[in-house]
């Protein structure tokens, strides 16, 4: 474990106690300042895709779900494809300086920063097979690295790269509505071992929810029985 704050570079300083000696947990590897600047999600959230319900309007809330999870199970096309989505923090203002850092300038070893919640949300879920969502080929060229795996390594999980994706504009650059009806642009390597399996995808984010619908509906239409989705923040 590394001396210094990964994200603030500041001295770690640890509390000793007689509990620290007795029941010694992991170390974070974030000063206590900047711990406290990560705002873990906590209930009442969307029982679909993790969306703090507290902070909505009563009008954009339908019993357990919020509207737009809704409106995706209402969709013929998207009803089922995806059983739940689970983040863990929220993405605030810290939290995106950290995914700019980590994802566009290249700081790798920032996806240390969620392996604990990575880890811990993992371990409460059912699945056969963890399946990172992957970047396009040219995205992957230019970034060096796919976030999604990097993340689901650094909590020690081990990703099975099942899908492909076909090269788009950066989602940041769409509306919603240009996010949710686009074309398919996942797809499923062919010797894929997914018939009836339960897969746990893993991404960065969950904005819109559309990446992970398409990455699901892909594994669905391959024949994966069920398929949640694990993601470090939500938008």
């Amino acid at each position: 474990m590394s001396e210094y704050c990964l994200f603030c570079h500041q001295p770690l300083h640890s509390r000793l106690s007689w509990r620290a000696l007795i029941f010694p947990q992991r170390e974070s590897p974030l000063c206590e300042d900047c711990r406290a600047r990560l705002e873990k999600i906590a209930p009442p959230v969307c029982q679909k895709c993790c969306r703090p319900l507290a902070k909505l309007d009563p009008a954009y809330v339908q019993g357990n779900i919020c509207l737009d999870c809704a409106k995706w199970e209402k969709d013929p096309e998207w009803a089922g494809v995806l059983e739940e989505n689970i983040s863990i923090y929220a993405y605030n203002n810290f939290c995106k300086e950290v995914f700019t850092r980590f994802k566009f300038r290249g700081d790798y070893i920032l996806a240390a920063i969620f392996a604990d919640g990575i880890r811990q949300a993992s371990a409460s879920c059912d699945f056969d097979l963890i399946v990172p969502v992957p970047l396009s080929a040219e995205r992957l060229s230019d970034r060096l690295f796919n976030q999604a795996e990097a993340l689901a390594r650094a909590a020690g999980l081990t990703p099975t790269p099942l899908l492909r994706r076909t090269h788009t504009e950066k989602q940041s650059k769409k509306t919603r509505q240009e996010r949710i009806r686009q074309s398919q642009f996942f797809h499923v390597e062919k010797t894929a071992p997914i018939e009836g399996r339960t897969i746990l995808l893993i991404d960065d984010i969950y904005t819109t929810g559309s990446t992970v619908h398409h990455a699901a509906r892909a594994l669905r239409e391959a024949g994966a029985e069920k398929v949640y989705s694990l993601t470090a923040a939500r938008g």
